[in-house]
């Protein structure tokens, strides 16, 4: 009998996460099976679930493959309608999956569904990775309700709400696993970082909703894998971004977007430079230079994305641009962007 949700929580060298986490994911999550991908940890993380949590099932990679791959692995061997794709480093609440749950089951057009993340070290706050549901500019910028760029709002109760979002957070986000595979899962080549929005566009593309659950509260610690601050992170942000963009973009704006976009992260570049920041400004030319290089198999990508969309979602894209609305603007809030609420 397949089972209804298989909640997968994918692990790297995360021991202290999940003697930290799992007891309240095992406590409010009895309503699904609990699976741990372990993505070649050098831990103990195995043989800590071993001894505390027999009744867990493990999936155990040879190597650290990262978040898409390591994803795309695990969920192969997994047979459930419903996934929950969920971080180690991330503190569930009572009736957190049954919320999320609920609203898939009410509308079959709901692709994807995700909580409100908060931050697990400042509970009053929403957390980066998705907090309250996520949105896109027309040049490929992700951003959140309750989050802009690096600043996170308050949580007020502003955000209580079950609403339609662009994207989901991969930190904890519920799919239909039919849904997963159609698509393609996650792009391997993203390895971590926007994997999850670029999954989200092309199901958007394909007709789908994706939605944002008031209802439901995770606390998220952040940067458990990749701190904040990684060049690591920085490269993969602005090398995803922009790739992202490239595959989901209908024709012909992709081109003009493309190029701006380009132009957009050239500036940025020059201003880290400008502040001394070398490294940084370094991460934009990787990020530029790996594009190049992998121009071609990015338009391949392209055609396969495109051969699956059957609607234009430029209607459900910001038409600004969040970097002149945060830096030029000083608009700091999701409620403060004019006319996108």
């Amino acid at each position: 009998m397949q089972t209804k949700v298989a909640v997968v929580i994918l692990n790297y060298n995360g021991k202290r996460y999940l003697e930290q986490f799992l007891p309240s994911v095992v406590a409010y999550t009895s309503e699904a099976k609990i699976i741990v991908a372990d993505n070649g940890s050098t831990d103990e993380s195995i043989a800590f679930i071993s001894e505390q949590y027999p009744d867990l099932e493990v999936v155990a990679m040879k190597q650290n493959t990262g978040f898409s791959t390591g994803y795309n692995l695990a969920l192969q061997q997994v047979e459930a309608e419903y996934y929950v794709l969920l971080n180690s480093d991330i503190e569930v609440s009572p009736q957190w999956l049954a919320s999320l749950l609920k609203l898939m089951e009410e509308n079959p057009r709901i692709a994807a569904c995700q909580p409100k993340v908060k931050a697990f070290h400042a509970k009053n706050k929403f957390e980066h990775a998705g907090a309250g549901g996520g949105f896109i500019d027309i040049f490929g910028f992700p951003f959140c309700r309750g989050r802009i760029l690096d600043i996170t709002e308050e949580d007020f109760g502003q955000y209580n709400d079950n609403k339609e979002v662009f994207w989901t957070s991969g930190a904890c986000m519920i799919i239909r696993a039919k849904l997963y595979h159609e698509l393609g899962g996650l792009d391997d080549d993203f390895f971590a970082h926007m994997e999850e929005i670029d999954l989200c566009w092309r199901l958007k593309n394909a007709g789908y909703q994706l939605f944002y659950c008031g209802e439901s509260e995770v606390f998220h610690v952040g940067g458990g894998t990749l701190s904040y601050q990684s060049p690591q992170k920085l490269y993969l942000n602005f090398r995803n971004s922009l790739v992202m963009l490239v595959k989901n973009t209908p024709f012909p704006a992709v081109l003009w977007l493309t190029f701006f976009r380009m132009l957009i992260d050239g500036i940025g570049g020059i201003w880290f430079l400008y502040r001394g920041n070398w490294r940084s400004f370094y991460v934009v030319l990787q990020a530029h230079f790996y594009f190049y290089q992998h121009f071609f198999s990015i338009l391949k990508k392209r055609k396969k994305a495109r051969s699956l969309a059957k609607i234009d979602t430029h209607s459900q894209i910001f038409k600004g641009s969040i970097v002149w609305e945060y830096f030029i603007k000083k608009k700091k809030k999701f409620s403060e962007i004019i006319n996108f609420q």
